[in-house]
């Protein structure tokens, strides 16, 4: 089972990019293809190269524009030719060289898997955040469980899978791409897994440090709803994120009036394609312990 990972970098971290696929060109038995793709810039001359006598390569790819990071990754794996495609922030990197003999062996053995939310981790010793733990239930990040989504730049993805329901939704450009993507998944019958045995490291940063936050987070919510939900479901859904957004943001007007101005575009914008998940799909969510209306 062959592994590809696809790293994207605007090309300014060129220091952590290195880090990034030395940590992935120095997998133990990995033989790791890696694809960078430079979205919207060049690819900067890195110093990481395969170790000796291995069969890992690394491919670099330009888009001519920022794409966003569903198109880019999208764009990634057309360029793989792995089983298996890895997605990893370009200054972020794997706390292991066993990461990818255990991503392996696992979509070896699990046909019905289609993808790994890893366990990250703060470099720093610090307690990590909660978003990066895929569930309601997020206060124990060593338990590994069946989760609805996973962190799109610390997984692992079964290349056939991903394909089957067309990949990210490159509409998106950022936030709420991978929960589309994971939706999809569940209603083909596929499995989505918090496996805390696979680590990577990344400093601590807020998502709030991306201008567009507030706007894309909201306009993308709505979307996802649009594009997935049985509107009796999509419009609980919104409601509660209307109420806990009010709730959590309360304190802040600027970020209110970005989220609203995000939820109104996504309402009044075209979301794409829409087909809504089965009525069994959002009861097999029930029972993963998060339903799709929060």
């Amino acid at each position: 089972m062959k592994i590809s990972c696809v790293i994207l970098t605007m090309g300014n971290r060129v220091a952590e990019l290195n880090r990034a696929v030395e940590s992935a060109l120095n997998q133990v038995d990995g033989d790791v293809e890696v694809v960078i793709v430079g979205n919207g810039a060049d690819v900067p001359a890195l110093t990481a190269t395969p170790p000796e006598g291995s069969a890992a390569t690394v491919k670099t790819v330009r888009l001519a524009h920022n794409t966003g990071i569903p198109a880019g990754r999208n764009r990634g794996v057309e360029e793989c030719s792995g089983d298996v495609v890895l997605f990893l922030d370009d200054d972020g990197w794997y706390a292991n060289q066993k990461v990818v003999a255990h991503v392996r062996d696992r979509f070896a053995t699990e046909p019905d898997l289609a993808v790994i939310s890893f366990r990250v981790m703060d470099p720093d010793g610090g307690t990590g955040q909660r978003r990066h733990v895929p569930r309601l239930r997020a206060g124990d990040p060593e338990r590994s469980s069946p989760v609805t989504t996973f962190l799109g730049g610390a997984s692992a993805i079964r290349r056939s899978a991903f394909l089957q329901v067309g990949g990210l939704p490159e509409r998106f450009f950022y936030a709420h791409e991978e929960t589309d993507l994971a939706w999809r998944l569940l209603g083909e019958g596929y499995r989505i897994e918090y496996d805390a045995q696979t680590v990577m490291y990344h400093p601590q940063v807020p998502p709030t440090r991306h201008a567009e936050f507030y706007r894309l987070n909201a306009r993308n919510r709505v979307w996802l709803a649009r594009r997935n939900l049985p509107w009796p479901l999509a419009a609980w859904y919104l409601l509660d994120w209307v109420v806990l957004t009010l709730w959590r943001e309360r304190r802040s007007g600027v970020a209110l009036r970005a989220w609203f101005q995000g939820f109104f575009e996504g309402l009044r914008t075209p979301a794409g394609e829409r087909r809504p998940m089965a009525w069994r799909t959002a009861w097999r969510m029930v029972k993963l312990g998060r339903p799709p209306i929060v």
